[in-house]
């Protein structure tokens, strides 16, 4: 196995620069997830590391080796792709074991192989049938079926289940995870679901715009995202940003309110709350008047306006409530669930 160190790496199409300088280090058996909206660079990142992207400038190294000028085949990785990638005239085992005779492994060596990947993976019974004869979620394990039995030393995801619905997505997330665990493999996953990001890596990589927002666990891009940017995109629903000026302490909102905050900046700020540490306070600073309601059966959500303001804010309750659209509701949150921005650079305000 190895770890994948990317050294300032950068990508340009003729005068457009899509990602700008990307340092990363990931470590010997670490699932990294490279998360972002669409068009932000992630798959581009990911095909730089397999090879089937140039590199305009930086490295990419896998363990101790630089691999820019190696092809892909060279590289000892493996990759799922989105659309499985299947060959439909051949049987599951022939497209599991196709690699393998490209490169002249013994039949005996090609079958040890297909067998124990077929029995991780639960598809022993399906070796003899084509693509075609398979669901969705079945394909994508023959997909990953051909990507163990190369024992690389790293795989590459590039959005494997986009195409599955929502209930099997959830379960290929979860057996994908535990499937890296247990074979030990450095991993990169790309995707541009938040939920997925959380569930599965030990760190994630939020890209925007070709930059790098943010590295690190789920938990700390979660309670100290670094930007506004990566605030709004890890966690569901989406925080709350209300427009202030701070100083003293405490935070005034543009209706007036006072927040105390217990921080020492001051000038145009804006203060973040998630909607699930908004919790009903008679009294309570954050007062809004419902707008609609989302009963979700285990959480509620009340979707409104910031009374003196225009300013639409979420809040997510547990259970089922009986508030009513029209209701005005007092809200509070702990001082410690609060989160302060610059209002120009939109960076995170460090105390």
């Amino acid at each position: 196995m190895a770890g994948i160190k990317l050294d300032t790496l950068t990508k340009s199409y003729g005068d457009t620069q899509v990602l700008h300088h990307i340092d990363a280090e990931i470590e010997d058996g670490e699932f990294v997830v490279i998360v972002g909206p669409s068009g932000c660079g992630k798959s581009t990142l990911l095909r730089m590391v397999a090879g089937l992207e140039s590199v305009t400038s930086g490295n990419v190294h896998i363990g101790d080796k630089r691999v820019n000028d190696l092809e892909p085949a060279d590289r000892d990785i493996a990759m799922v792709f989105q659309n499985y990638a299947l060959y439909p005239h051949m049987s599951v085992r022939d497209n599991m074991a196709y690699g393998l005779k490209i490169r002249k492994l013994s039949k005996a060596e090609i079958d040890r192989r297909v067998n124990e990947a077929a029995e991780i993976l639960e598809i022993g019974q399906y070796l003899d049938r084509k693509p075609r004869q398979l669901s969705g979620g079945q394909r994508q394990r023959v997909a990953m079926g051909r990507a163990i039995v190369r024992d690389p030393q790293v795989f590459l995801f590039d959005e494997p289940l986009s195409n599955l619905d929502a209930k099997l997505r959830v379960q290929m997330r979860l057996e994908i995870r535990k499937l890296q665990k247990r074979l030990g493999v450095t991993s990169i996953f790309v995707t541009h679901d938040q939920v997925e990001a959380m569930t599965l890596g030990d760190r994630l990589m939020v890209l925007n715009g070709g930059y790098v927002e943010q590295f690190g666990t789920p938990i700390e891009l979660y309670e100290r995202p670094a930007s506004i940017f990566v605030a709004g995109f890890i966690g569901s629903p989406s925080m709350n940003f209300l427009s202030g000026a701070a100083n003293a302490g405490q935070v005034t909102l543009s209706n007036g309110t006072t927040i105390a905050t217990g921080s020492t900046a001051s000038g145009e700020v804006l203060l973040g709350v998630r909607p699930e540490h908004l919790k009903p306070e008679e009294n309570g600073p954050f007062k809004m008047t419902i707008e609609m309601l989302e009963h979700l059966g285990g959480v509620t959500l009340l979707h409104g306006v910031l009374d003196g303001t225009d300013t639409q804010i979420v809040a997510s309750l547990n259970g089922i409530t009986d508030h009513q659209v029209g209701d005005q509701v007092s809200f509070a949150a702990k001082q410690s669930h609060l989160h302060l921005f610059d209002a120009k650079s939109e960076k995170r305000i460090e105390e």
